[in-house]
């Protein structure tokens, strides 16, 4: 049966493409990495970058990331893809695998784990969802189950493999565990609905992860379980009252109670009383000030939706890094470590928010933290002077709690202030650069600082042997 007159037929592309291959035969030179030095390696990805950068574009290959041409693109409904920024995932590729040798240096197996994620995981997660039809991901359309799947599938088997070549050491059980836990949060970091290349996403938050779970044992955990049975007891309790309570005050939606309410749980399990104080001193803190001014900021257009009542998102944003540090503190033996970066992570909570409402109550013009352009109080990327002190002060207060309820030392309330503030910057710069431009949202931006915090004190704490 001959097409209709003038009917644009959408541009059958294979399933593997170029790029895909590309990416995927890079992942060879990850075998080569137990015989490498550290700065051997990073040598090597550097080579590589040269290569995509100055060689690749030379060669008049395709390894544009855009599926669909313009008219194709109108003929089935979707937006036509830019060809703008079509180089951008094949230089981000080699920038990634430097980015994580230059931070795992002396564990090249995480970098090894994390670097089969994005070329294996990444690849057949696009693959199979183009090659089979399945319902779509809940949290974002443009994903399906079967790439989700396969992600966590290709991701648990390649990271396996190459984690065990370059750490013979570690137990088979033990690799396959830690390997899946991280495919999994790698497929989630893939499939979020936001617009910055996964080949940066996907192997930082997977390295991290990696980085972290091999770190857990059942001994440290067998320490502490002669109390959590009764931690849980009093967490479960404790974080119904909170979750009611905020419920009540309208400070956070049904989901944001919710979110809360979990996430509240393994922050109590992780040191009891002492660590929720922290989070309790957070979320004191940023009730109080979003309230603050709450009518003329809703005159303006500024202020926090909902009357200020903090959904899931935001729950999660704020909330994720502390817990996860919380769960590290009684699965690890680095507990005086993890604690620091719990208390660094609420700390850069507490003073972004605090920065936010306050500025925007106080001011009516903030300047880019980029190039100190003024613009409105509350746009992206925007920072005031009431505001940065006033998150100063709450990000002190709350570091100040861990000290005072013995969570931390005056050395690691020092440094949990310093992450938290290095943190607060970090996230006024992805305002400024990411979120301004649309490639991330507010949440991502505010799930990156405290990460940003924790991880910045954990290396101090480290370093200073807290």
């Amino acid at each position: 049966m001959s097409e209709p007159a003038g009917a644009v037929i959408p541009e059958r592309r294979p399933l593997v493409s170029i790029r895909k291959t590309v990416h995927m035969s890079m992942l060879a030179f990850a075998f080569l990495l137990p015989f490498l030095t550290w700065e051997e390696a990073a040598g090597c990805a550097a080579l590589a970058l040269v290569f995509n950068t100055l060689i690749l574009p030379r060669l008049g290959v395709d390894l544009s990331k855009a599926a669909v041409n313009s008219a194709a693109a109108s003929a089935i409904g979707e937006a036509p893809v830019s060809a703008h920024g079509m180089w951008t995932g094949i230089v981000l590729y080699p920038v990634s695998v430097l980015a994580l040798i230059l931070l795992f240096p002396h564990h090249l197996e995480v970098v090894a784990a994390a670097w089969a994620m994005m070329a294996l995981g990444d690849a057949l997660a696009g693959i199979a969802g183009e090659a089979i039809a399945s319902p779509a991901l809940a949290w974002n359309t443009r994903k399906s189950w079967v790439g989700f799947a396969a992600f966590i599938a290709a991701g648990t088997f390649g990271a396996t493999v190459l984690i065990r070549w370059t750490a013979p050491w570690l137990a088979p059980e033990r690799a396959l565990a830690v390997c899946a836990a991280a495919a999994v949060v790698g497929a989630i970091a893939e499939s979020l609905p936001i617009r910055l290349d996964d080949n940066l996403t996907v192997p930082l938050i997977c390295g991290a992860f990696l980085f972290c779970a091999l770190h857990v044992g059942r001994a440290a955990l067998a320490s502490n379980e002669p109390y959590l049975a009764t931690r849980l007891a009093v967490a479960l309790g404790v974080n119904l009252i909170f979750a009611l309570a905020a419920l009540a005050l309208k400070t956070a939606s049904r989901s944001g109670a919710a979110m809360g309410f979990f996430l509240g749980v393994l922050v109590y399990l992780g040191y009891g009383y002492k660590s929720f104080a922290v989070l309790l001193a957070f979320f004191v803190l940023g009730s109080v000030v979003t309230r603050l001014g709450y009518a003329k900021k809703a005159a303006r257009g500024i202020s926090e939706k909902r009357g200020g009542a903090r959904g899931w998102r935001e729950a999660a944003a704020n909330l994720l890094v502390g817990a996860f540090c919380a769960v590290l503190v009684i699965t690890t033996h680095c507990e005086k470590i993890f604690l620091v970066a719990l208390v660094a992570a609420f700390s850069e909570a507490a003073g972004d928010t605090t920065s936010s409402e306050i500025g925007q109550w106080l001011s009516t013009r903030a300047y880019l933290i980029t190039n100190f352009r003024p613009v409105a109080a509350g746009e992206d990327g925007g920072m005031t002077l009431a505001g940065t002190l006033a998150g100063f002060v709450s990000s002190a207060l709350v570091a100040a709690s861990g000290l005072a309820v013995g969570l931390v030392s005056v050395e690691g309330a020092a440094a949990a202030l310093a992450a938290g503030f290095a943190g607060n910057l970090f996230d006024s710069f992805l305002g400024a650069t990411l979120e301004r431009r649309g490639l991330v949202t507010n949440g991502i931006v505010n799930f990156a600082g405290t990460g940003f915090a924790a991880a910045l004190a954990g290396v101090i704490a480290f370093h200073l042997h807290l």
